[in-house]
């Protein structure tokens, strides 16, 4: 569908170029992003550039001390690679601790939710073994726009509003950084975070005092965060601060500075699911990136193009693939360094053959996880009825759009491509502000990932010490006739890989381009267990935006839908970037008023 055509769905249009493109949530980053190209960087170059951009400018979505899948393509090694980001459990992270601390539940916030940060060194691996710019380069704008400041989005504020209490009362040193002047901080304000900024400052100091190889001072720069100052201060403020969290009750934390010089990021081959003339890319079964790929394997065997992409058979046919792969997430997945997860066979023909057939014209309204003989934990039920109230003043219950039809905080994502065709795309989170108290050293807080893991030993997703939380990070690449053309991604916890499906198949089957494949009215579904404290499930719920014709929210009921009508533009934040030849496209979303797709 041409892009100059007028459409319903579109908001603006598809940017196009040959130099390169590059999208993401916060229009500041993509800036950063684009400058970092223009100066003569690769998309790694920029793709860090825009990533430390993220976490000053939307820190209640993303910071230095959360987590971060990567997937690349560099036209080097002419194939398609997985970073994972994903920082583990600490040493004495165990059941037997939790337990006896009173716990049944990871709690959602505070210092016993925290993984090792894995966003710092991801990125420092991605400047050496791919990028070309020297590490100030890449790293200055972020500490310039923490130092001198940036205007603070509506959502931060709100955000703040809703944990201001839990500032006032329990964590002071957040309360420091994030109520200036004693106040919530109003929307458009221009806000700072100077000990980022020093942080980040004496990062950069140390890495050059190594001298002038490039490799030398991003060695340097890890040493000081994982065997430095930062890795020091991170386990001073675990072992001597008792912290409030979700639970109602105060505790100190785990992580140690031995866990964080234990650990480095790794780089593997991406799982893959071929559909048609794609072929589609996502990290392993230790995120939730998989389900995209079993959820083409169901949707394979119905007749989907043509379809209207706002129209009751494509929702319905998307919503009951979704309900069967999530519900699959729940019972297989897990680290595969703990936990053999029999993934093969979850995304072969054969396996979803069967499934298919769970597939009616009706609304499931149970979970329905395969079996496969010798695999898979016991899928327990909560129901959806936890005080939100008490939730959100926690700062806990999953910090994504949508749920209860309100935005509370989100994640980040971006995807950049440049001239030479060199690919990313990466969904950075964790260590936003709401999750546990800033460390006053540093100016930024530890994640609260943690939270995914079960304290049942027989769970594949079972909390261990050195394991990986199931994470529901998820972005996202894909070939077309073998050649790289797309990458692309949203946040949104347990909804990533719903809208990551629904733009993939609006793109694919409806022929709608990046822009209004984004923009088109989109939905989620509650069916399933949710990743985040209090992993609560509502079963057979589906939230739609208003924008969803009447007529397809009456049909959708019809088929026994439990259908809610969110606000007009509500649902998702996708970015989206292609190559074809010469040509660059991106498109970026207009929900949250913060997205922006950037290239000539």
């Amino acid at each position: 569908m041409s892009n100059i055509n007028p459409d319903p769905f579109t908001t603006r249009p598809e940017i196009e170029g040959t130099f390169g493109v590059v999208a993401s949530t916060h229009w500041i980053a993509t800036a950063v992003g684009m400058a970092t190209l223009e100066k003569g960087g690769n998309a790694f170059d920029a793709g860090a550039a825009t990533a430390f951009t993220l976490q000053v400018v939307e820190p209640h979505l993303n910071g230095p001390g959360g987590d971060v899948p990567i997937i690349v393509h560099d036209v080097r090694r002419g194939r398609v690679e997985v970073i994972c980001g994903q920082g583990p459990a600490p040493a004495r992270a165990t059941i037997a601790h939790y337990r006896n601390e009173g716990l049944d539940m990871v709690p959602g916030t505070g210092l016993l939710a925290a993984c090792v940060p894995g966003t710092f060194e991801s990125w420092m691996l991605l400047l050496r073994d791919y990028g070309t710019l020297r590490l100030r380069e890449v790293l200055e704008p972020a500490v310039v726009y923490a130092r001198d400041g940036y205007p603070l989005v509506e959502r931060a504020s709100a955000t703040i509003r809703t944990v201001e209490q839990l500032f006032r009362q329990h964590w002071p040193t957040s309360a420091a950084v994030y109520l200036p002047n004693n106040e919530v901080p109003a929307p458009g304000i221009i806000f700072t975070n100077k000990k980022l900024a020093e942080t980040y400052t004496r990062i950069l100091n140390e890495a050059e005092s190594a001298g002038g190889n490039r490799e030398a001072q991003i060695e340097r720069a890890r040493k000081a965060w994982s065997q430095g100052f930062v890795a020091e201060a991170i386990d001073r403020f675990c072992r001597t601060q008792e912290v409030m969290d979700v639970s109602g009750s105060p505790h100190r934390g785990v992580l140690s500075a031995d866990d964080m010089a234990r650990w480095q990021p790794t780089i593997e081959a991406p799982l893959t699911y071929d559909y048609g003339r794609y072929t589609v890319c996502k990290a392993g079964v230790w995120s939730q990136g998989p389900v995209t790929l079993q959820q083409l394997a169901l949707l394979k065997g119905f007749a989907i193009d043509g379809l209207d992409p706002a129209g009751p058979d494509f929702i319905h046919l998307q919503v009951e693939c979704a309900k069967l792969a999530f519900a699959d997430r729940e019972k297989f997945y897990g680290d595969p360094n703990f936990t053999e997860v029999p993934i093969a066979t979850l995304l072969s023909d054969a396996y979803n053959d069967e499934r298919r057939k769970l597939i009616s014209d009706k609304a499931s309204l149970e979970l329905r996880p395969g079996s496969i003989e010798g695999f898979g934990g016991t899928v327990k039920l909560r129901r959806a009825e936890v005080q939100r109230e008490a939730v959100g003043a926690f700062g806990a219950g999953e910090p994504t759009v949508g749920r209860f039809g309100e935005v509370r905080g989100d994640t980040v994502h971006f995807d950049i491509i440049d001239k030479a065709g060199n690919m990313i795309s990466s969904t950075p989170s964790g260590g936003w502000l709401q999750s546990s108290p800033v460390i006053p050293e540093l100016g930024f807080c530890l994640g609260s990932r943690a939270q995914m893991f079960w304290l049942e030993e027989a769970h594949p997703a079972a909390l261990a010490p050195g394991k990986r939380p199931r994470t529901t990070l998820s972005p996202t690449m894909a070939l077309r006739d073998g050649e790289p053309y797309l990458a692309w991604g949203t946040p949104g916890g347990d909804q990533q890989d719903q809208w990551v499906t629904q733009f993939f198949l609006r793109h694919v089957h409806c022929g709608l381009n990046l822009q209004e494949a984004i923009d088109a009215p989109a939905w989620h579904s509650e069916h399933f267990p949710i990743s985040f404290w209090p992993r609560t499930a509502r079963p057979g719920v589906l939230v739609v935006e208003n924008r969803v014709p009447k007529a397809t929210v009456n049909a959708l009921k019809a088929r026994g839908h439990i259908v809610e009508v969110g606000p007009d533009w509500s649902e998702g934040r996708l970015t989206a970037a292609s190559r074809v030849g010469v040509r660059r496209r991106a498109a970026a979303n207009p929900r949250g008023m913060q997205g922006y797709a950037a290239g000539r």
